[in-house]
């Protein structure tokens, strides 16, 4: 996982960048005819049988049920498969928490689902603003970068990866249970909650593994020792901070960090 110099105040910076968005979005005539315009106008437009079907079948694949078997399967899969504990745990956390950072946004905005009657499945329960589906996206998005951010298929990763987010964007304006702006929206929440999660990785997480006794079955010491020789190898920009195992004491943790921490300032 990448450090994000001043990771607390962009993450505080964007989060309240979309909060604000929401509100005026929820609570006045600024933006609400113009998001309800053109939910319209992309239904009205593009809505046959066929593409019904198809975008019906896109907000499936991000939908709560689906988002939680892809995040189980995919962390599994880095764990028991590849054996790379601390890829695992951190792209976990980057999914997770970008993915349900949307449920405080939901709360504090508390927008209303657009009308039920251009839903081809009315959707209950949840308020409108922002797209869990999306945000989902956007999660598993840069997830996947952060995976391959130094693979020469990065940039392929990146251009399937914003493509992906529209369509699932496009998919919830289709179907009818979201606003423009609820899309956009989501899209900051989850960037806000992932620069915040990158930080608190390094600063306190990425430290602590090694005290998760379970992670050592599956090859903790391994990578870290291995992230720790990429750190000396002179990968700059990249370099991450790794913990010391339990065999090597746990003082080195916080040494790493700074070592980070005075590399990233560069």
């Amino acid at each position: 996982m990448p450090y994000v110099r001043h990771w607390l105040r962009n993450s505080v910076l964007l989060f309240a960048a979309a909060i604000v968005l929401g509100l005026v979005a929820a609570h006045t005539d600024l933006i609400q005819p113009h998001d309800l315009q053109l939910d319209r106008t992309i239904q009205t437009t593009f809505r046959t049988e066929w593409l019904n079907t198809v975008m019906e079948g896109v907000s499936a694949l991000a939908s709560p049920i689906a988002g939680v078997l892809i995040l189980a399967a995919w962390s599994g899969w880095l764990l028991f498969v590849r054996r790379r504990p601390v890829t695992a745990v951190a792209t976990f956390l980057v999914v997770a928490v970008g993915w349900n950072s949307t449920q405080l946004a939901k709360a504090i905005v508390a927008r209303a689902r657009p009308p039920r009657q251009f839903m081809l499945d009315p959707e209950i329960g949840s308020n409108s603003f922002p797209s869990g589906h999306t945000a989902f996206t956007v999660a598993v998005v840069i997830a996947a970068c952060f995976l391959l951010r130094e693979s020469r298929h990065r940039r392929t990763v990146a251009v399937l990866g914003v493509f992906a987010v529209l369509l699932v964007a496009f998919s919830r304006m289709y179907v009818g249970a979201h606003y423009p702006t609820d899309t956009f929206g989501s899209v900051l929440i989850a960037s806000s909650a992932i620069v915040f999660v990158t930080g608190v990785w390094h600063a306190w997480l990425l430290p602590r593994l090694y005290r998760i006794p379970l992670l050592e079955r599956f090859g903790l010491d391994q990578e870290l020792a291995e992230l720790e020789a990429a750190e000396h190898g002179g990968h700059h920009g990249h370099t991450r901070p790794v913990p010391q195992s339990r065999r090597r004491g746990g003082g080195g943790g916080a040494a790493a960090g700074g070592r980070h921490r005075r590399h990233a300032g560069r």
